[in-house]
């Protein structure tokens, strides 16, 4: 999957990964970038830097009749969409008690909306034409936590690990039509999400900088691959999680205990 000439919606695109991915799909000529996020005047500003190739929409990712509309619009102000990049997400921690029950229904249900059933949402979108035209592509951003776990934001690893289970069984069903489908799992990257974040699990081997991920991301694309790990470390550990699943716990018990005597809580 290249991005020349490329039609192209990128959600949450007007900060961190978003935003480094739109830059660098226009920098390697797109036909059209869509920026699209919750942050109105955030994706407008990304916009209007990279010029008369790139739109702003303000988007509910969780809201399937405004993604059909950005879609629609994009459709009949550019061609068709030939890739989706579902990117946004949100993230709550398992404050005040850090307990895996300590959100409330209204966040498990919110983070479900945002983290996974806006994929749904926008594979409905764009998904049909893709099959129909035999060609397309639809990248889900992830995280590590969705292979790992992320210590301290349950509901976090919880919908990222779910994600990670729909862009695989997007893959197998559409692989065969002609779809390019990825699963994004980067560990910390530059991005409002992880800003306070520098002594968390998440960040213990460094934060990259967004314009890196983007640059691995779209070698990874290139490559047809479907699992983008831009943190090579990330692959190293979900073998050691694999081949020996209960050592891989006791480890991640050991690291919150960690944690936990050094902050006061497991982040």
């Amino acid at each position: 999957m290249d991005v020349k000439d490329k039609v192209i919606i990128v959600t949450g695109g007007a900060s961190g990964i978003g935003k480094a991915l739109a830059e660098l799909f226009i920098a390697e000529e797109a036909a059209f970038v869509a920026i699209a996020d919750m942050n109105a005047d955030g994706a407008a500003s990304v916009a209007a830097a990279l010029g008369g190739r790139a739109a702003a929409y303000a988007l509910d990712v969780s809201d399937g009749a405004a993604v059909q509309a950005v879609v629609d619009d994009v459709r009949t102000k550019a061609g068709p969409v030939d890739l989706y990049v579902s990117n946004a997400g949100i993230l709550f921690t398992d404050a005040p008690d850090f307990t895996c029950i300590s959100q409330s229904d209204a966040q498990w249900q919110k983070i479900w909306e945002v983290n996974v059933f806006a994929h749904i949402l926008a594979a409905r979108a764009v998904l049909p034409d893709m099959i129909k035209r035999g060609a397309g592509g639809f990248i889900i951003t992830a995280s590590a936590a969705g292979l790992l776990s992320q210590i301290g934001d349950t509901s976090y690893s919880t919908t990222k690990h779910a994600a990670v289970g729909l862009a695989e069984s997007m893959a197998i069903s559409h692989g065969d039509d002609g779809i390019y489908v990825a699963a994004l799992c980067p560990q910390a990257v530059e991005s409002n999400m992880t800003i306070g974040a520098e002594g968390s699990s998440a960040a213990l081997d460094g934060i990259m900088p967004a314009d890196e991920l983007a640059r691995r991301t779209l070698a990874a694309m290139r490559a047809g691959q479907f699992m983008i790990r831009p943190h090579e470390q990330v692959e190293e550990y979900f073998k050691a999680k694999a081949e020996n699943y209960d050592r891989w716990v006791g480890g991640m018990r050991k690291l919150r205990r960690g944690l936990m005597a050094k902050n006061g809580r497991p982040m």
